[in-house]
């Protein structure tokens, strides 16, 4: 696996819990154990879109912009935990899982830039004997 493909990965994953959010569920969803709203599905969508287009648009440095999205996490963690209530800059509805949540992701996804290789797998052209 590649920076490209964890690109994907992360990128898939934020767009599906994103559209996730919007269906009556108890994981995702205004009374669910991460509570989020409209606002906070559709950020988690854009991050996803964010993901997957720059795997396209930047092409080796893939690694790079899941640091800058780690780090862009860091500061969602940040914000969060200095959000005394449950709405963050007034418009998004987070709970302490989320806060929590958030620190894990920013974790995750900034050493992932660091773990997964901006190079592409090279396909072998020689037959196993």
């Amino acid at each position: 696996m590649n920076a490209r493909m964890i690109s994907f990965v992360f990128g898939t994953v934020f767009v599906a819990v994103g559209l996730l959010g919007f269906t009556p569920n108890p994981v995702v969803s205004i009374e669910g154990f991460f509570a989020v709203n409209t606002v906070h599905n559709l950020v988690h969508i854009l991050t996803g879109i964010t993901f997957i287009a720059c795997a396209y648009r930047f092409p080796g440095n893939e690694s790079t912009v899941v640091k800058i999205i780690g780090l862009v996490y860091f500061a969602v963690t940040a914000l969060g935990f200095m959000t005394s209530g449950n709405m963050m800059l007034g418009i998004i509805h987070i709970n302490e899982a989320d806060r929590w949540l958030h620190l894990g992701l920013a974790i995750a996804i900034f050493v992932s830039g660091f773990v997964f290789s901006d190079k592409q797998p090279k396909l072998s052209t020689q037959h196993p004997v």
